[in-house]
């Protein structure tokens, strides 16, 4: 079994700056890629923000500049530093994970989602 445990949002005002964090945990699993979608109301599911084990990153071109995906391979985490935050980055943010189970591939999970709201 792999779990992921997603932390970090809240409300902030716009131009502010919010960190999330995502953990994996578990056993027999090893980690491909990691990465945070949004969806706001009314809208589909969007990739944020997403890294694979290597380091390799790819943003959402509306965030990029402002927002930085980092991860600590050791603690299977993710991180979203979220900077210069816009009313349109409201949404719940998801994190995925993308992993090996058992040396099987193309497993895929989903946390439970947080909350960010952008707003004076």
């Amino acid at each position: 079994q792999v779990q992921l445990v997603e932390s970090g949002g809240g409300l902030v005002q716009p131009g502010g700056s919010l960190r999330l964090s995502c953990a994996a945990s578990g056993s027999g699993f090893n980690i491909v890629s990691m990465g945070w979608y949004r969806q706001a109301p009314g809208n589909q599911r969007e990739l944020v923000a997403s890294i694979t084990s290597r380091g390799s990153t790819n943003y959402q071109d509306s965030v990029k500049g402002r927002f930085t995906i980092s991860r600590d391979n050791a603690k299977n985490t993710v991180f979203l530093q979220m900077n210069t935050l816009k009313p349109e980055d409201t949404a719940v943010y998801y994190c995925n994970a993308q992993y090996y189970y058992n040396g099987n591939p193309f497993h895929s999970l989903w946390g439970q989602g947080t909350q960010v709201t952008v707003s004076s």
